[in-house]
């Protein structure tokens, strides 16, 4: 959805400026953003991934060491304790089933009534030792959220990697045959979609209707949702986005359709980030420009203050423009 009031405002090429989120925000009486709740806790394990996707913010990859200790996973589950505002805990990495603690921190949510989501790649199934995790999701009930960027084997390869698509479409399959993305199952699959390139995604509704359409034709495959969320100018995307010299005209065109509409909706307003070192942030995209929450006194999982941090001033930054831009764009899909 394309706001014709907005000014049309360019970055300056020359000075190094990009073009500021606060602006458009003030332009429609929406500054300071802040918090309105915490219902939900998105906790990244680590950076660790069987992958290295081009698109990837967090820069993850088989190199990557961070991940998250058992101990900072109990300072999690203190919280949830503490907090029964918070009903979700949405695990995410780099891969987050690479961390050697995620069936703990599963089990242990779990256990305190938690829904769990489980941001997979699918292929991470066919690491040495993680065959049995289909199951283990299925039996803790856990939903998934699928990423998977298109039904065409080429451009899922051009973005994740030579052999990713057919692994992915038996992944799919397996976990259809467990009951995920089944009607009257219970147990969620949900598939996660972002372009190739500086475009926005097309319309969620439609987009959905013709991965089902198509996944269920040649494959057999079913889910539930599909969710459109677009590419961040961040880490290797922003370094991409330079290097072939496409920034300036991506942050116009994210400029150019900011939608005041998908400010209400930003998932930052209900959510926490916790990176895998227990320090707290807005959201993921947050985290890995290393912008802590505010106040900064309160930037660690071991100091979670529910009062402090429920109606916090938002920290943000010319890349929340990715969220606000067409539809919207959040961890759950389109805004609008």
């Amino acid at each position: 959805m394309k706001i014709s009031a907005l000014p049309i405002i360019t970055p300056d090429q020359s000075s190094g400026m990009v073009p500021s989120f606060e602006q458009a925000l003030a332009l429609h009486h929406a500054l300071p953003l802040k918090a309105q709740s915490i219902s939900t806790l998105q906790v990244n394990v680590g950076k660790v991934c069987n992958q290295t996707c081009h698109h990837c913010h967090v820069d993850a990859g088989p190199q990557r060491t961070e991940s998250m200790s058992k101990a900072t996973m109990d300072q999690i589950l203190d919280v949830l304790d503490r907090t029964p505002q918070i009903m979700t805990v949405d695990i995410t990495g780099g891969a987050p089933e690479m961390n050697p603690h995620f069936e703990y921190l599963v089990e242990q949510c779990r256990v305190r009534n938690r829904k769990v989501i489980d941001r997979c790649n699918l292929t991470v199934f066919y690491v040495k030792g993680k065959a049995h995790l289909p199951q283990f999701l299925a039996d803790h009930r856990v939903d998934i959220v699928a990423s998977l960027p298109c039904y065409e084997a080429d451009n899922v390869e051009q973005q994740r990697g030579k052999g990713v698509f057919d692994r992915s479409m038996t992944a799919l399959q397996n976990l259809n045959a467990l009951g995920y993305g089944i009607d009257g199952t219970g147990l969620i699959l949900d598939l996660v979609y972002n372009p190739l390139g500086p475009v926005l995604p097309p319309p969620q509704v439609e987009l959905e209707q013709d991965f089902k359409e198509e996944l269920g034709q040649r494959y057999g495959i079913q889910f539930n949702r599909l969710y459109t969320i677009t590419n961040m100018p961040i880490s290797r995307f922003w370094d991409e986005l330079r290097e072939t010299g496409q920034l300036e005209h991506y942050y116009t065109l994210l400029l150019n359709n900011f939608n005041p509409l998908a400010v209400e909706g930003l998932m930052c307003r209900s959510l926490l980030s916790v990176g895998w070192d227990g320090r707290l942030y807005d959201c993921d995209f947050n985290q890995m420009l290393d912008l802590p929450v505010q106040p900064e006194s309160q930037a660690w999982i071991d100091r979670f203050n529910l009062t402090e941090l429920k109606h916090r001033r938002i920290a943000v930054g010319p890349h929340c423009l990715g969220c606000t831009a067409g539809s919207g764009s959040s961890c759950g899909g389109a805004l609008t």
